[in-house]
């Protein structure tokens, strides 16, 4: 009945890389710079080596081009990526003018291919749209050099052109589409966290709320115990000591009985605001019957063993009660059809109790989440006001089902 869920832990490699490129990239972010400049320059330099090297007479049209016009064009086929992040539209046009001198001329500088790396930026960064007059600036000084120049065919240079801007193009969507998918899940996985933890405070400001208005009904009892044994204690001390010695034992116990159960309460809420308490009944041990034929008259088969006599105070019985109730509704809504359950109590000294609820369901929950939902971390906190202990999982292999098992220890001498 436990839901398949993959809880591997990351490879130490994997989350250390991961770790690692956030920072880059946060670093980045504030100082892109420092990447910026670097990257530039190496492109400025491998133009300048091309042109002062003379690797560019291997492609050039025309030879006798003037050594500054040379050198323009490099640099200003180059320089122009420094703003590729932040303005790649803008660089686009800065080189356009170098573009078509650089076709004009016929030098055809290999630097001219560096407006690729403008339209993979627009394409990660721009509209879409911006794409047609882009891949205009880039096809424009094929088309010149095709008319001037006339070497090779208008299908070559036009396809292969075509060809590298497309490349360009599909790269920066793919790294476009793959940076905001993965955005989208970061900020999901935010407002999850954000509503899991509103949803639990909202859990726990719930059950205590419902812990004010049991207690407000133990706590008035108590007091009405106390009032009408001090009532009775004052008129029989006349007549009889002895009644009126018993009567004051009487008050004593349930008045330390009363003060145990005021102590916890204003534990769980010491935080809390008061809220209006509800005078509704709450149940307890001698309930359990009645809870047990509505659990059957629903379908569900559930068998009881009992050791050792209850003495519990109204808090503890309220406690077992509501567990029991708890575990019982999830074998319901998540055991199957054809699901049992088994409740054992074991009464001991001193108000110490043990109680096991297992189940041979073979469901799970809808959400994918443990079974229990809310009512688990409630039950819990219940437990924790008598120092008790709660275990819910599913049974160990090869057994199917679901435990659940309350210990709640012996009462400390008040």
């Amino acid at each position: 009945m436990d839901p398949v869920t993959d809880n591997r832990a990351p490879e130490p490699l994997t989350e250390y890389a991961q770790r690692l490129t956030q920072r880059v990239r946060a670093f980045d972010r504030r100082r892109p710079l420092l990447w910026d400049l670097p990257f530039t320059g190496f492109w400025v330099t491998a133009a300048l080596i091309d042109y002062m090297g003379g690797g560019w007479r291997n492609n050039a049209h025309q030879l006798d081009i003037p050594g500054w016009l040379l050198l323009t064009l490099s640099v200003g086929l180059s320089v122009p990526l420094l703003w590729r992040r932040t303005h790649p539209g803008a660089a686009l046009a800065a080189m356009a003018p170098f573009t078509l001198a650089n076709a004009w001329t016929g030098a055809a500088l290999q630097a001219a291919l560096l407006q690729l790396v403008l339209v993979y930026h627009l394409a990660l960064r721009r509209p879409l749209r911006d794409l047609w007059w882009a891949t205009a600036l880039v096809i424009g000084p094929v088309l010149l050099s095709a008319f001037r120049h006339g070497e090779g065919t208008w299908d070559q240079q036009i396809g292969s052109h075509l060809m590298s801007i497309t490349v360009a193009v599909l790269i920066g969507v793919t790294v476009r589409t793959r940076r905001n998918y993965t955005e989208a899940l970061e900020d999901r996985a935010r407002r999850l966290e954000t509503e899991r933890d509103q949803q639990a405070q909202l859990a726990t400001a719930a059950e205590r709320a419902r812990i004010a208005r049991e207690m407000h009904d133990i706590i008035g009892h108590n007091l009405s115990v106390i009032t009408g044994l001090a009532d009775g204690g004052r008129y029989a001390a006349a007549k009889s000591p002895e009644r009126a010695a018993q009567a004051l034992d009487a008050i004593a116990t349930t008045s330390r009985q009363a003060l145990t159960e005021l102590r916890r309460l204003l534990d769980v809420l010491r935080e809390e605001e008061r809220q209006q308490a509800d005078l509704t009944p709450q149940p307890g041990l001698t309930d359990l019957a009645q809870l047990l034929d509505g659990v059957r008259s629903a379908g569900l088969t559930v068998s009881t063993s009992t050791h050792g006599s209850p003495s519990l105070p109204p808090g503890r019985q309220l406690t077992v009660y509501r567990v029991i109730q708890e575990a019982l509704t999830n074998t319901l809504k998540h055991g199957g059809p054809d699901a049992t359950a088994r409740i054992e109590l074991s009464y001991e000294e001193k108000a110490a109790v043990t109680v096991t609820i297992t189940d041979t369901g073979t469901g799970s929950a809808p959400d994918g989440t443990s079974r229990g939902g809310r009512g688990l971390p409630g039950m819990r906190e219940r437990t924790a006001l008598y120092g008790g202990t709660l275990e819910a999982g599913p049974r160990p292999h090869p057994e199917q089902g679901w435990r659940v098992r309350l210990r709640l220890p012996e009462e400390s001498p008040q």
